[in-house]
């Protein structure tokens, strides 16, 4: 036994310490590569080779593992990012992060979708330029029901993306919030707009900013949705939306007056796209990506080192 441990040793030493390949392990020892390969299989079972990692050399891995786990996602991107940094500068963090790995993802003949918002608008500006063919970007929601600063509208992200990817982008001149349900019914009639419904069915990638009630006294919120139907969430158990679909922090969907007149895509079609990209930050946000985790509203996570561990904190 001695000597066996001795050979563990000798072979854990050439491999792990000289750096030495398990054929050329079993050349200088006359010894099967196989037979190599198994004991050093042994010599780990036995302790004698202690392999550990030092996840705190990794940056965020392990933040990124732990998000993966606990919501069973299909991949959890998290930045770091400096306290004194603003809101621009941590959504443009984000979305250069997120543009590293769209690059392994993105293929021909894609159909994408996008939100709106200023995050979205980060996205766009730094989504990667890549000579790609048949892609095509959609608006998942119609426009503003007030004003809207321009680079944050559904249509100028779109566009701008699909510039960058050599794709063609499919506009929408619907509000997203019609005053009636006829109206809406009415508008969703339109040929273009029918087309747009037809490529919701099949997306293959969403693209998301997530939005919290909690940032009702936010401008670009009330330019979106104006006081009215800000109001009107009030006193609902509502913590977050994406695309205007309200949930609570269970994620389930909380039937409010904007469903009957909602120009977007339908929660339940959302799920079935593949890629469901939610990119978002901030402590204010916290419950909010909760309850589209929970929602399975999205599948892969964008967001900053302190969001990430206000939601594990949380759960």
């Amino acid at each position: 036994m001695f000597a066996e441990d001795k050979l563990l040793v000798k072979i854990a030493e050439m491999y792990y310490q000289e750096n030495k390949t398990q054929n050329q392990i079993a050349k200088e020892l006359g010894i099967h590569r196989t037979t190599i390969s198994r004991l050093l299989k042994q010599s780990r079972e036995e302790g004698i080779v202690q392999i550990s990692i030092k996840y705190d050399k990794a940056g965020t891995y392990n933040t990124e593992k732990q998000l993966e786990r606990a919501f069973n996602l299909q991949k959890a991107i998290v930045v770091p990012v400096a306290h004194d940094l603003d809101r621009r500068q941590k959504d443009i963090l984000l979305a250069e992060a997120l543009a590293i790995y769209l690059k392994n993802i993105l293929h021909d003949g894609m159909t994408i979708g996008f939100s709106w918002g200023a995050t979205m608008s980060a996205v766009a500006s730094c989504m990667p330029e890549l000579n790609l063919s048949d892609i095509v970007c959609v608006p998942m929601i119609g426009g503003p029901s007030g004003r809207l600063i321009s680079d944050y509208h559904v249509n100028t992200i779109t566009y701008e993306a699909a510039k960058k990817l050599h794709g063609i982008a499919l506009l929408i001149d619907s509000p997203a919030i019609p005053e009636t349900k006829s109206l809406k019914e009415e508008l969703l009639k339109n040929v273009f707009n029918q087309e747009l419904i037809r490529l919701w069915d099949h997306l293959d990638m969403a693209v998301m900013g997530v939005g919290s009630p909690v940032l009702k006294n936010n401008q670009t919120w009330q330019d979106f949705y104006g006081v009215d139907i800000i109001e009107s969430i009030k006193g609902q158990d509502v913590v977050g939306d994406v695309v205007s679909r309200f949930y609570n922090i269970h994620g389930e969907h909380i039937i409010n007056e904007l469903d009957d007149r909602l120009i977007g895509i339908e929660a339940d079609k959302l799920r079935e796209c593949p890629y469901r990209i939610g990119v978002a930050e901030s402590r204010d946000k916290v419950s909010a990506l909760i309850g589209a985790l929970r929602g399975n509203y999205i599948n892969i996570l964008v967001t900053t080192e302190e969001t990430a561990r206000g939601i594990l904190d949380s759960i």
